[in-house]
């Protein structure tokens, strides 16, 4: 198809006859295009007129992506109306700018300037030149940057989702091992594309729209500022010594990014994802995150991965399900339960206890990555409350946050062996790690306590220095 619409002089794309709710909006985005070319635009528009235009099935379906992203020129046509596909994004950025087609008054719209973007491009594309030998494509950018802005469009069988981006990746779909191939199920297509760009380190199953992924990991930063105009500026705070602060271009996603949100590094990933917290697991808001550059094409994040260690367990979630925006933000795993197969699943991951444990201490140790020592702490308390559940001890434990964020301390003050042991067991526990404010061991935590039991198990790892003073010159033995 994309070598098609590649060869056509022009694309016409047809919105159907007038009717009255839309009457007159193609003209007020003709109108828009002109004054943001001229003095401004400040008469009055129908914006209402123009949501319902571009809320018309052609703008929601996920083939009509490959058509104006192979187009050489596009005209838009409604009724007896028509627009050069330039002008009609220029009117809409115009209505964007000037806040008459706002994404606060209409959310729905969000997704939009991942098409324009394609639309108005559409002149600046060669012309067909391939042999029939060649795959043809138009190598706009990778399979999983396409799928993070498009996956929320519409499609009749699901594995469009994936198939009509193919002509537009810069990827070979026979190496990935995601040629067109209509006999197989949806859910090991996904799962498919899941390992292709998270690499085949990842656990994960698919559940109709969502998969649930677990796999090693380090955390990079996290957005302290979001901007969304055309695209999504945003400003990335490091959380990791291998990073630094940054500021990026991303390209408009079918989820938008929000502040808060966390950058992160999944081992095999060649690129870093963007994820929100959602109780105990994490989303996925964009698979694969791609800085634009000058040209507009998508960038590589510069991740100095010789210097990471992906020491976190990460449990998350990707979710092709066309949620409303403010759904995105809650982080109640109950919000998410009304899909019963994949809350079993979850359940069968977790646990009902001791598994369940471990990936609330999985979510606090990355929330300490983070610096959120708060939130931290509540984490921590509700993992060892499940570990006392689990072992039937009525064990009265008490965790004190106030010498900064250090779980194995926290665990070994208290004398809770079961804790201690799970600690000890996990990737990336360093258990001579001393506090943020008197620079004090776990195993000077177990000494004072009187924890002979703890204490015993931090030395018998043969990691720990009985030697290391804290911030007045003492030693845990001492």
């Amino acid at each position: 198809m994309a070598i098609i619409y590649s060869k056509a002089h022009r694309v016409l794309v047809w919105l159907g006859e007038t009717v009255g709710n839309v009457d007159g909006a193609l003209e007020d985005i003709q109108r828009a295009a002109y004054k943001e070319s001229t003095e401004g635009l400040n008469e009055k528009v129908n914006e209402e007129a123009i949501f319902h235009l571009l809320q018309r099935e052609w703008f929601q379906r996920i083939w009509v992506v490959q058509e104006v992203a192979a187009a050489r020129h596009v005209v838009i046509k409604y009724g007896s109306t028509e627009i050069d596909g330039y002008a009609f994004c220029l009117g809409l950025k115009s209505l964007r700018t000037s806040q008459r087609l706002s994404y606060t008054s209409f959310p729905a719209l969000r997704s939009l300037p991942s098409l324009t973007y394609l639309i108005e491009r559409a002149g600046l594309r060669p012309k067909y030149t391939t042999s029939s030998q060649e795959r043809y494509s138009l190598k706009i950018s990778s399979l999983a940057e396409l799928v993070d802005m498009f996956h929320s469009r519409q499609a009749s069988n699901p594995r469009d989702k994936v198939y009509a981006l193919l002509g537009m990746s810069s990827d070979d779909p026979i190496k990935a091992g995601l040629q067109p191939d209509y006999t197989i199920l949806w859910e090991e297509l996904f799962e498919r594309l899941v390992r292709f760009v998270l690499g085949t380190a990842v656990f994960v199953k698919a559940i109709g729209a969502k998969a649930v992924i677990k796999g090693k990991g380090c955390i990079l930063g996290q957005l302290s500022s979001v901007r969304t105009d055309n695209g999504q500026s945003v400003n990335i705070t490091s959380k990791s010594t291998a990073w630094t602060s940054r500021d990026w271009s991303l390209q408009v996603s079918a989820k938008s990014v929000r502040r808060g949100d966390v950058v992160c590094l999944l081992e095999g990933a060649l690129k870093p994802a963007i994820i929100r917290l959602c109780g105990d697991y994490f989303t996925i808001v964009v698979i694969s995150a791609s800085p634009l550059n000058e040209s507009g094409s998508f960038g590589q994040p510069e991740v100095s991965k010789s210097t990471l260690h992906f020491s976190r367990d990460f449990l998350l979630v990707w979710d092709w399900e066309d949620l409303p925006e403010d759904s995105q933000d809650q982080e109640d795993i109950g919000s998410w339960e009304k899909n019963i197969q994949v809350h079993q699943h979850l359940k069968a991951e977790l646990g009902d206890h001791m598994d369940k444990a471990t990936s609330i201490w999985n979510v606090a140790l990355i929330l300490g990555d983070l610096k959120e020592y708060g939130k931290a702490e509540e984490r921590l308390r509700e993992a060892i409350e499940r570990y006392e559940i689990t072992n039937r001890e009525e064990y009265k434990y008490i965790l004190k946050g106030q010498y900064g964020l250090t779980p194995l301390s926290w665990v070994a003050g208290n004398g809770y062996d079961p804790a201690v042991k799970l600690l000890l067991a996990k990737d990336g526990i360093d258990p001579d790690l001393q506090d943020s404010q008197y620079s004090r061991t776990p195993l000077s935590w177990a000494v004072e306590g009187g924890h002979e039991a703890v204490a015993k198990l931090l030395l018998e790892t043969g990691k720990v220095d009985v030697d290391a003073k804290d911030s007045i010159g003492r030693t845990p033995l001492l």
